[in-house]
């Protein structure tokens, strides 16, 4: 509970898709908020996340004193995205939060617009990029229109948390500096994450967990399965765990490839229980900022090879020698095949010292505190007279 010293905060998290590592980190952050003494309220797209996301939110209602608002959001830009701006400024103006907290591209341009006809007064904005924008190769149009994005909305935002030190890098060299607090608040796994999980007696010689697109480079998994099977001398089986709009081409390609017949795809599933369904996972990633899979995996010694990029190095610290470069087939093949002809017993070890590892640097704990420290600070510089949160603009219909 907060202290006399520190009293409780009203604050928003905002968001679009509840799906994933993100959604994850906000539902973290939300019941350890909450049971810290603050009221916290959620606005999330109502599109995207199925039965699932509406489980977690319905569970999680009766604690939220800010409620829960949905309206449909899309990924990219779109008309639409005016309405919603204006429905959940509209929102935020009722409930009068001193935070906002936007996650994501698309969340936190939502928590940060209503800044620019506040002129300095309302809820400190916080943004936290997730990755977002800012997995965009440089130099690509996408890159670009993003990041004039990306610096006018810095001009509304008070505090950036970065959930990587790569994140960090990536937007100061885009954006520079601004005058926005900034922190590297690293994400957090909690005490129960760190029992190991055994494969099922029927498990797949291989499995992957996360979103089905091109970032995160399934493809060049499957391609790399042939070559597998001729260091091993047999057709290593695969199973893909998560939803996404790359499914139909996966599909098509395990078919083109020749290994359809070798791969299953299991669905939405929770990570421990995922975990379950193969003896080494693989993350064969493009772009990533921190993945929880990484330290749910690591956390849970679960034998693993991914890809160098993004924040993947910061969670293997000492053991980043292990990484391998994305896109490249030949490695994933050599390092796959390697950790299947030896003993499971070998491939434990490497997965242990990873645990060590990680449960000593990436606790819940830590990023909770920190973001609430990096909360108070930034409203420690905010105006002392300011008013919580004025009103959107008129002209528009209420929700």
């Amino acid at each position: 509970m907060a202290g006399l010293q520190d009293p409780p905060l009203k604050i928003v998290h905002v968001l679009r898709a509840p799906l994933g590592g993100l959604f994850r980190h906000v539902i973290d952050l939300t019941r350890e908020q909450i049971a810290r003494g603050h009221k916290v309220g959620l606005v999330v797209d109502s599109t995207t996340g199925g039965e699932r996301a509406v489980a977690i939110l319905e569970s999680l209602a009766p604690d939220l004193a800010l409620g829960v608002m949905r309206v449909p959001m899309h990924r990219l830009p779109h008309p639409t995205d005016i309405t919603a701006a204006v429905r959940i400024a509209r929102h935020l103006s009722s409930v009068r939060p001193d935070i906002v907290h936007g996650h994501g591209a698309k969340g936190a341009a939502y928590a940060r617009l209503p800044g620019f006809w506040s002129f300095g007064g309302g809820p400190a904005r916080a943004y936290t990029p997730h990755g977002g924008s800012f997995n965009y190769r440089p130099g690509s149009v996408a890159h670009a229109a993003y990041m004039a994005i990306e610096r006018l909305l810095a001009r509304a935002t008070d505090l950036l948390l970065f959930e990587s030190a790569y994140i960090g890098r990536r937007y100061t060299e885009a954006i520079g500096e601004t005058r926005a607090l900034r922190r590297v608040i690293v994400n957090g796994v909690s005490d129960a994450e760190f029992i190991p999980v055994e494969p099922a007696s029927d498990a797949a010689d291989l499995f992957y967990i996360g979103e089905l697109r091109s970032a995160k480079g399934i493809d060049t998994l499957i391609d790399s399965l042939p070559l597998i099977e001729a260091r091993i001398g047999r057709k290593p089986t695969l199973v893909l765990v998560g939803s996404g709009p790359g499914r139909e081409f996966l599909q098509q390609h395990a078919d083109m490839v020749g290994y359809s017949d070798s791969i299953r795809f299991a669905g939405v599933l929770p990570a421990r229980k995922a975990f379950e369904l193969g003896k080494i996972l693989v993350v064969p990633s493009r772009a990533e900022s921190l993945p929880y899979v990484v330290l749910e995996a690591a956390g849970a010694a679960v034998p693993m090879v991914a890809t160098n990029v993004g924040g993947i190095p910061e969670i293997f610290g000492p053991f980043a020698d292990r990484l391998i470069p994305c896109d490249d087939i030949e490695a994933l093949a050599g390092s796959v095949a390697g950790m299947l002809t030896q003993p499971r017993a070998c491939n434990l070890v490497d997965a242990q010292q990873l645990a060590t590892y990680v449960r000593d640097k990436f606790t819940l704990d830590n990023m909770v505190e920190g973001v609430l420290s990096g909360y108070r600070a930034a409203l420690a510089r905010r105006p002392a007279t300011a008013p919580a949160c004025p009103p959107a603009p008129a002209g528009r219909p209420a929700e």
